[in-house]
């Protein structure tokens, strides 16, 4: 598994499929002054258990040029939850405001250096990163949430003030990887921090 992507540098390209029927490219969103891009997928409780403040979010700063897109990098071997249909189906049924890619080839989440899910990556104008971690400090539980840092690095951003915290840990449920990439830790890593 490569590094993290660091703050300051440049958002990797992809090319990926996305539930709308469509495939995307990273040049594609140019015209979103900023990209919010996080690493998700459809069983994971602490996805499950942040969605609709990420959906609050969203909605919050779609109006301020923010472009959300979520990637599904887990291998569908590990989790059949996580198949590209199922992800058609979640979308149909949640209607998140965000775009749904999936990453079948997990290159572009070993490209990002996503750990968890979810794992946000917050991108400038320029396509630099300057944050990159949890979205809360409580995902799996909102209701104990006290940290929004993905509001508060948007916020930050789109007020043209310096990122006070550019780096968190992502709390989450590991990235499933396929074959050789297999990760250590077991499927059940869900319940783990």
């Amino acid at each position: 598994m490569a590094y993290t992507l660091q703050t300051g540098q440049k958002a990797p390209g992809f090319k990926l499929p996305a539930t709308d029927g469509k495939t995307y490219e990273l040049s594609g969103f140019n015209d979103s002054r900023y990209l919010v891009i996080f690493f998700t997928c459809n069983h994971c409780p602490y996805v499950k258990g942040s969605d609709e403040i990420t959906r609050k979010t969203a909605e919050k700063f779609i109006p301020k040029g923010v472009k959300f897109i979520g990637i599904n990098s887990n291998s569908e071997n590990t989790y059949e939850e996580d198949s590209f249909e199922n992800m058609v189906k979640r979308m149909e049924h949640y209607r998140f405001p965000w775009l749904y890619l999936y990453d079948r080839s997990q290159e572009t989440v070993k490209a990002y250096g996503g750990l968890k899910t979810p794992h946000f990556f917050v991108f400038d104008e320029n396509r630099t990163l300057v944050y990159t971690g949890r979205g809360v400090d409580s995902p799996r539980d909102t209701s104990r949430m006290t940290v929004n840092d993905l509001d508060r690095v948007l916020t930050e951003l789109t007020e043209g003030r310096p990122i006070s915290v550019s780096v968190t840990n992502p709390i989450g449920c590991n990235i499933k990887w396929e074959g050789k990439d297999a990760h250590w830790m077991p499927a059940e890593a869900c319940d783990l921090v």
